[in-house]
Protein backbone atom coordinates (compact mmCIF):
# COMPACT_ATOMS: atom_id res chain seq x y z
CA UNK A 1 0.00 0.00 0.00
CA UNK A 2 2.84 2.67 0.93
CA UNK A 3 4.58 1.74 -2.51
CA UNK A 4 1.23 2.39 -4.54
CA UNK A 5 1.07 5.85 -2.89
CA UNK A 6 4.69 7.06 -3.28
CA UNK A 7 3.67 5.43 -7.10
CA UNK A 8 0.92 7.76 -7.14
CA UNK A 9 2.70 11.16 -5.58
CA UNK A 10 5.03 10.17 -8.03
CA UNK A 11 3.21 10.14 -11.09
CA UNK A 12 1.62 13.85 -9.69
CA UNK A 13 4.82 15.24 -9.12
CA UNK A 14 6.11 14.59 -12.56
CA UNK A 15 2.26 15.31 -14.19
CA UNK A 16 3.27 18.90 -12.56
CA UNK A 17 6.53 19.43 -14.20
CA UNK A 18 4.91 18.55 -17.20
CA UNK A 19 1.95 21.17 -16.46
CA UNK A 20 4.69 23.78 -15.96
CA UNK A 21 6.97 23.22 -18.51
CA UNK A 22 3.53 23.56 -20.97
CA UNK A 23 2.19 26.07 -19.52
CA UNK A 24 5.94 28.02 -19.80
CA UNK A 25 5.84 27.08 -23.77
CA UNK A 26 1.95 27.48 -24.75
CA UNK A 27 0.34 29.32 -21.85
CA UNK A 28 -2.55 28.25 -20.47
CA UNK A 29 -3.70 25.77 -23.76
CA UNK A 30 -0.14 24.66 -22.88
CA UNK A 31 -0.63 23.68 -20.08
CA UNK A 32 -3.75 21.79 -20.53
CA UNK A 33 -1.94 19.91 -23.66
CA UNK A 34 1.15 18.88 -21.11
CA UNK A 35 -1.58 17.49 -18.64
CA UNK A 36 -3.40 15.38 -21.48
CA UNK A 37 -0.32 14.37 -22.37
CA UNK A 38 0.98 13.25 -18.87
CA UNK A 39 -2.04 11.35 -18.14
CA UNK A 40 -1.45 9.60 -21.67
CA UNK A 41 2.48 9.24 -20.09
CA UNK A 42 1.26 7.46 -16.95
CA UNK A 43 -1.46 5.06 -19.02
CA UNK A 44 1.56 3.90 -21.05
CA UNK A 45 4.09 3.84 -18.70
CA UNK A 46 2.46 1.84 -16.58
CA UNK A 47 1.28 -1.02 -19.10
CA UNK A 48 4.95 -0.71 -21.19
CA UNK A 49 7.59 0.65 -19.44
CA UNK A 50 9.11 -2.30 -18.50
CA UNK A 51 9.47 -3.24 -22.30
CA UNK A 52 11.03 0.00 -23.37
CA UNK A 53 13.07 -0.27 -20.41
CA UNK A 54 14.56 -3.61 -21.95
CA UNK A 55 14.71 -2.24 -25.63
CA UNK A 56 16.79 0.30 -24.25
CA UNK A 57 19.39 -2.22 -23.06
CA UNK A 58 19.35 -4.70 -25.55
CA UNK A 59 17.99 -7.15 -23.66
CA UNK A 60 16.86 -11.12 -24.64
CA UNK A 61 14.89 -12.89 -22.51
CA UNK A 62 16.60 -16.48 -21.32
CA UNK A 63 15.21 -20.00 -20.64
CA UNK A 64 16.67 -22.96 -19.06
CA UNK A 65 17.81 -23.61 -22.57
CA UNK A 66 19.88 -20.62 -23.24
CA UNK A 67 21.24 -20.19 -19.86
CA UNK A 68 19.18 -23.07 -17.32
CA UNK A 69 22.52 -22.46 -14.40
CA UNK A 70 21.12 -18.45 -14.57
CA UNK A 71 17.17 -19.30 -15.06
CA UNK A 72 17.67 -22.20 -12.86
CA UNK A 73 19.51 -19.67 -9.83
CA UNK A 74 16.97 -17.24 -10.09
CA UNK A 75 13.72 -20.08 -10.00
CA UNK A 76 15.21 -21.26 -7.15
CA UNK A 77 15.65 -17.54 -5.47
CA UNK A 78 12.08 -16.96 -6.50
CA UNK A 79 10.68 -20.11 -4.63
CA UNK A 80 12.33 -18.89 -1.70
CA UNK A 81 10.61 -15.51 -1.55
CA UNK A 82 7.44 -16.68 -2.80
CA UNK A 83 7.26 -15.27 -6.11
CA UNK A 84 5.94 -16.28 -9.32
CA UNK A 85 9.13 -16.98 -11.56
CA UNK A 86 10.14 -13.36 -13.59
CA UNK A 87 11.14 -13.26 -17.06
CA UNK A 88 14.79 -13.45 -16.82
CA UNK A 89 16.93 -11.40 -19.47
CA UNK A 90 20.71 -11.14 -20.54
CA UNK A 91 22.42 -7.61 -21.30
CA UNK A 92 25.32 -8.40 -23.54
CA UNK A 93 27.83 -5.56 -21.84
CA UNK A 94 31.35 -6.18 -19.61
CA UNK A 95 30.05 -3.38 -16.89
CA UNK A 96 28.89 -5.44 -14.13
CA UNK A 97 24.93 -4.34 -13.40
CA UNK A 98 21.61 -5.94 -13.24
CA UNK A 99 17.94 -4.55 -12.31
CA UNK A 100 14.14 -5.48 -12.05
CA UNK A 101 11.65 -4.02 -14.24
CA UNK A 102 7.89 -4.67 -14.25
CA UNK A 103 4.39 -3.62 -12.96
CA UNK A 104 4.24 -6.27 -10.23
CA UNK A 105 5.45 -9.56 -9.26
CA UNK A 106 3.00 -11.29 -11.73
CA UNK A 107 4.69 -9.41 -14.46
CA UNK A 108 7.83 -9.05 -13.38
CA UNK A 109 11.49 -9.38 -15.33
CA UNK A 110 14.92 -9.47 -13.97
CA UNK A 111 18.13 -8.83 -16.29
CA UNK A 112 22.12 -8.82 -16.02
CA UNK A 113 24.71 -8.00 -17.67
CA UNK A 114 27.00 -10.76 -19.35
CA UNK A 115 29.84 -8.55 -17.56
CA UNK A 116 28.15 -9.41 -13.82
CA UNK A 117 27.92 -12.95 -14.16
CA UNK A 118 31.34 -13.60 -15.44
CA UNK A 119 33.22 -11.34 -12.91
CA UNK A 120 31.27 -12.70 -9.66
CA UNK A 121 31.54 -15.93 -8.09
CA UNK A 122 27.91 -17.93 -8.26
CA UNK A 123 27.32 -16.80 -4.50
CA UNK A 124 28.32 -12.89 -4.99
CA UNK A 125 25.93 -13.68 -8.24
CA UNK A 126 23.13 -15.43 -5.98
CA UNK A 127 23.07 -12.08 -3.72
CA UNK A 128 23.05 -10.12 -6.87
CA UNK A 129 19.53 -11.36 -7.98
CA UNK A 130 18.19 -12.04 -4.40
CA UNK A 131 18.40 -7.91 -4.03
CA UNK A 132 16.78 -7.44 -7.54
CA UNK A 133 14.12 -10.56 -6.25
CA UNK A 134 13.57 -8.16 -2.84
CA UNK A 135 12.49 -5.10 -5.26
CA UNK A 136 10.00 -7.38 -6.60
CA UNK A 137 8.83 -8.83 -3.33
CA UNK A 138 8.51 -4.89 -2.06
CA UNK A 139 6.37 -3.72 -5.25
CA UNK A 140 8.85 -0.94 -5.94
CA UNK A 141 10.06 -2.07 -9.40
CA UNK A 142 6.65 0.04 -10.82
CA UNK A 143 8.14 3.24 -8.99
CA UNK A 144 11.50 3.10 -10.64
CA UNK A 145 10.25 1.99 -13.94
CA UNK A 146 7.71 4.47 -14.29
CA UNK A 147 10.30 7.43 -12.35
CA UNK A 148 12.82 6.38 -15.25
CA UNK A 149 11.07 6.68 -18.16
CA UNK A 150 8.75 9.76 -17.04
CA UNK A 151 11.87 11.09 -16.14
CA UNK A 152 13.40 11.02 -19.67
CA UNK A 153 10.26 11.93 -21.16
CA UNK A 154 10.72 15.34 -18.65
CA UNK A 155 14.50 15.97 -20.08
CA UNK A 156 12.91 15.33 -23.92
CA UNK A 157 10.15 17.81 -23.42
CA UNK A 158 12.60 20.13 -21.54
CA UNK A 159 15.07 20.40 -24.37
CA UNK A 160 12.27 20.79 -27.08
CA UNK A 161 10.68 24.09 -25.04
CA UNK A 162 14.71 25.59 -25.21
CA UNK A 163 15.04 24.94 -28.91
CA UNK A 164 11.71 26.36 -29.82
CA UNK A 165 11.02 28.50 -27.34
CA UNK A 166 8.04 29.04 -24.35
CA UNK A 167 5.46 31.94 -25.05
CA UNK A 168 5.79 33.96 -27.66
CA UNK A 169 5.43 38.01 -27.83
CA UNK A 170 3.42 40.20 -30.07
CA UNK A 171 6.26 39.90 -32.95
CA UNK A 172 6.57 36.08 -32.22
CA UNK A 173 9.46 35.89 -30.57
CA UNK A 174 10.91 33.85 -27.67
CA UNK A 175 9.55 35.86 -24.85
CA UNK A 176 12.19 35.00 -22.26
CA UNK A 177 14.66 32.60 -23.45
CA UNK A 178 16.31 33.05 -20.54
CA UNK A 179 13.55 31.22 -18.97
CA UNK A 180 13.88 28.83 -21.41
CA UNK A 181 17.20 27.79 -20.55
CA UNK A 182 16.71 27.41 -16.94
CA UNK A 183 13.51 25.52 -17.75
CA UNK A 184 15.62 23.01 -19.80
CA UNK A 185 18.23 22.75 -17.02
CA UNK A 186 15.70 22.68 -13.77
CA UNK A 187 13.04 20.25 -15.03
CA UNK A 188 15.37 17.51 -15.74
CA UNK A 189 17.17 18.68 -12.18
CA UNK A 190 13.66 18.27 -10.75
CA UNK A 191 12.84 15.10 -12.30
CA UNK A 192 16.19 13.46 -10.81
CA UNK A 193 15.88 14.76 -6.97
CA UNK A 194 12.48 12.91 -7.56
CA UNK A 195 14.16 10.33 -8.17
CA UNK A 196 16.70 10.47 -5.71
CA UNK A 197 14.15 10.91 -3.30
CA UNK A 198 12.73 7.15 -3.64
CA UNK A 199 15.33 5.22 -5.01
CA UNK A 200 18.22 5.98 -1.57
CA UNK A 201 15.88 4.01 1.01
CA UNK A 202 15.01 1.69 -1.69
CA UNK A 203 18.50 0.41 -2.28
CA UNK A 204 18.92 -0.15 1.45
CA UNK A 205 15.63 -2.27 1.66
CA UNK A 206 16.14 -3.91 -1.51
CA UNK A 207 19.64 -5.42 0.12
CA UNK A 208 18.33 -5.98 3.86
CA UNK A 209 15.29 -8.37 1.89
CA UNK A 210 18.08 -9.66 -0.44
CA UNK A 211 20.35 -10.93 2.21
CA UNK A 212 16.87 -12.61 4.05
CA UNK A 213 15.75 -14.01 0.42
CA UNK A 214 19.82 -15.66 -0.24
CA UNK A 215 20.26 -16.12 3.69
CA UNK A 216 23.59 -14.82 3.02
CA UNK A 217 24.28 -10.81 3.56
CA UNK A 218 28.25 -11.60 3.03
CA UNK A 219 28.05 -12.75 -0.07
CA UNK A 220 25.54 -9.54 -1.22
CA UNK A 221 28.35 -7.40 0.77
CA UNK A 222 31.20 -8.82 -1.36
CA UNK A 223 29.21 -8.41 -4.77
CA UNK A 224 28.56 -5.03 -4.05
CA UNK A 225 32.58 -4.42 -3.56
CA UNK A 226 33.56 -6.37 -6.55
CA UNK A 227 30.75 -4.63 -8.58
CA UNK A 228 31.82 -0.99 -7.11
CA UNK A 229 35.68 -1.83 -7.73
CA UNK A 230 35.00 -3.44 -11.26
CA UNK A 231 32.32 -0.46 -12.74
CA UNK A 232 34.87 2.63 -12.39
CA UNK A 233 35.95 1.57 -15.94
CA UNK A 234 34.29 0.31 -17.59
CA UNK A 235 31.13 2.05 -19.03
CA UNK A 236 27.57 0.81 -19.99
CA UNK A 237 26.67 3.18 -22.42
CA UNK A 238 22.92 2.49 -23.17
CA UNK A 239 23.22 4.14 -19.44
CA UNK A 240 25.19 6.78 -20.19
CA UNK A 241 22.36 7.35 -23.00
CA UNK A 242 19.74 7.25 -20.70
CA UNK A 243 20.81 8.53 -17.22
CA UNK A 244 17.13 8.80 -16.19
CA UNK A 245 17.91 4.86 -16.07
CA UNK A 246 20.42 4.79 -13.86
CA UNK A 247 18.83 4.50 -10.30
CA UNK A 248 16.92 0.97 -11.54
CA UNK A 249 20.37 -0.75 -11.37
CA UNK A 250 22.03 -2.71 -8.01
CA UNK A 251 24.69 -0.02 -8.96
CA UNK A 252 25.25 3.53 -10.37
CA UNK A 253 26.56 2.66 -13.84
CA UNK A 254 26.99 6.69 -14.49
CA UNK A 255 30.31 8.28 -15.07
CA UNK A 256 31.18 10.10 -11.50
CA UNK A 257 31.71 13.74 -11.69
CA UNK A 258 29.85 16.95 -11.45
CA UNK A 259 25.66 16.83 -10.92
CA UNK A 260 25.59 12.63 -11.54
CA UNK A 261 27.53 12.34 -8.29
CA UNK A 262 26.22 15.07 -6.36
CA UNK A 263 22.86 13.47 -7.20
CA UNK A 264 23.27 10.25 -7.42
CA UNK A 265 20.11 7.42 -6.51
CA UNK A 266 22.43 5.02 -5.05
CA UNK A 267 23.94 4.97 -1.23
CA UNK A 268 27.49 5.03 -0.64
CA UNK A 269 28.80 1.28 -1.06
CA UNK A 270 30.56 1.61 2.16
CA UNK A 271 27.38 2.23 4.23
CA UNK A 272 25.25 -1.03 2.25
CA UNK A 273 28.11 -3.07 3.10
CA UNK A 274 28.46 -2.17 6.35
CA UNK A 275 24.27 -2.46 7.21
CA UNK A 276 24.77 -6.17 4.87
CA UNK A 277 27.71 -7.14 7.28
CA UNK A 278 25.88 -6.03 10.64
CA UNK A 279 23.07 -8.43 8.77
CA UNK A 280 25.92 -11.42 8.53
CA UNK A 281 27.31 -10.88 12.37
CA UNK A 282 23.43 -10.44 13.87
CA UNK A 283 23.80 -7.29 15.22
Amino acid sequence: MFNLMKTAILMAAITALFMLIGRWMGGQAGMMLALVVAIGMNFFSYWFSDQIVLKMYSAREVDDSTAPQFVGMVRELAQRAGLPMPKVYLIDEDAPNAFATGRNPEHAAVAATTGIIRSLSARELRGVMAHELAHVKHRDILLSTISATMAGAIGMLANFGMMFGGGRDSEGRPANPIAGILVAILAPLAASLIQMAISRAREFEADRGGAEISGDPAALASALEKIHALAQGIALPAAERHPETAQMMIMNPLSAGGLRGLFSTHPATEERVAALMAMARGT
